[in-house]
């Protein structure tokens, strides 16, 4: 029985606490990575972009926007990176705002691969992928045209070690900045997903193939990453099945499969601290049970996510098939989603034609109730 005073749902699952890894999350309504294009000169993030995450800190948690790793980590225009020191000063603001509202926030950490219009960096840098095949997707350059990515190289044994360690170093950089942990997009076509998915990985040594091979990579960098920082404070964001960005979509689940079991062992022997949680893209498939999948061959907590309204994350979260719950678009017109969902005030659209230009318009002028 729903008890309901005053239109609020009491005992309401999407703001009982909760705790993945490392993070103590005070409702389990977490907002989403989305790509704005706001970062400054450098790829350095702006009070601008500090004001954006303020508002919008009463979510448990808040994955960042996708961020670089390194400079031939960068794809698309305007994406913050955590390289440099001005990066890591400038996401420190970002930290400090969130955390003066009593909010969390972890980084996601996206390594674009063969996504690149080159055009968008503004520097000279290779572009890698695990295969040398060309991303047929176009995608935006600096004037909002859609381009063609550039031609990459195959990465080869040193390449695969170096990323790792990219990868490695932009953890403790996070760190570093007051972030609370990271998360790897291992989703939606980028580097890891492309070792993942047979349509952009033809290696035929100990990182393609098998389904076990072709997770070999995620697995390690998962793995490094928890090393330095802790398990608790890494996730991993998946999507098994998305076509975007070239991948193919045929029978994603046991490359899936295999990534969750090895994530799963990543424990730290002392502690027994494990990773902090899998953030699951449920594409809706009609031959596979996504969060099921999941579940059965992960055993942390998950974060569910895409296109979910408020009584669909709630049963999610009554049924057991996920931890918490992620927003996307909801949040970039109701920086105050969480006080919306519980008191159930209609919803905002965004200007959506303002998504990734506009700088504050369409970003930090929206109103809280």
């Amino acid at each position: 029985m729903i008890d309901f005073n005053d239109g609020i749902r009491m005992n309401d699952p999407l703001f009982a606490p909760v705790r993945l890894g490392a993070l103590s999350l005070a409702n389990r309504i977490v907002m989403a990575p989305m790509t704005r294009d706001r970062a400054g000169p450098g790829d350095v993030p702006t009070p601008l972009m500090s004001e954006y995450y303020r508002q919008r800190a009463s979510a448990g948690l808040i994955v960042t926007e996708g961020t670089q790793p390194s400079p031939e980590g960068k794809g698309y225009w305007r994406t913050p990176g955590i390289w440099s020191q001005e990066q890591i000063a400038g996401w420190a603001s970002v930290a400090e705002a969130v955390h003066a509202e009593g909010g969390k926030i972890v980084m996601q950490l996206m390594h674009c691969g063969r996504v690149v219009v080159s055009a968008n960096r503004g520097y000279d840098a290779d572009v890698i992928a695990p295969s040398a095949m060309r991303c047929t997707d176009l995608v935006p350059g600096p004037d909002g045209v859609p381009a063609s990515c550039a031609e990459p190289r195959a990465m080869n044994a040193e390449d695969i070690e170096r990323v790792v360690g990219e990868f490695g170093q932009a953890a403790l950089n996070a760190r570093a900045a007051g972030l609370d942990g990271v998360e790897l997009h291992c989703a939606s076509g980028y580097l890891i997903n492309q070792f993942l998915n047979p349509a952009s990985n033809r290696r035929t040594d100990s990182f393609g193939g098998s389904p076990e091979n072709r997770a070999a990579f995620a697995a390690r960098i998962l793995a490094h990453m928890a090393e330095l920082i802790g398990p608790g404070r890494v996730g991993l964001r998946i999507s098994p099945g998305n076509p975007y960005n070239g991948m193919d979509t045929a029978d994603p689940a046991p490359v899936f499969t295999a990534l969750l079991r090895a994530a799963d062992q990543i424990v730290n022997p002392a502690s027994k601290e494990r990773l902090a949680y899998v953030h699951v893209i449920d594409m809706g498939l009609a031959d596979l049970d996504t969060l099921g999948m999941v579940r059965s061959n992960w055993s942390g907590p998950i974060i569910a996510n895409n296109n979910l309204k408020a009584e669909s994350a709630r049963a999610l979260l009554e049924g057991d098939r996920a931890e918490a719950v992620s927003f996307g678009r909801a949040f970039i017109a109701n920086p105050d989603l969480p006080e919306r969902l519980r008191t159930r005030a209609a919803l905002r659209k965004p200007d959506y034609t303002l998504l990734y230009v506009g700088e504050g318009r369409g970003y930090t002028d929206y109103q809280s109730l």
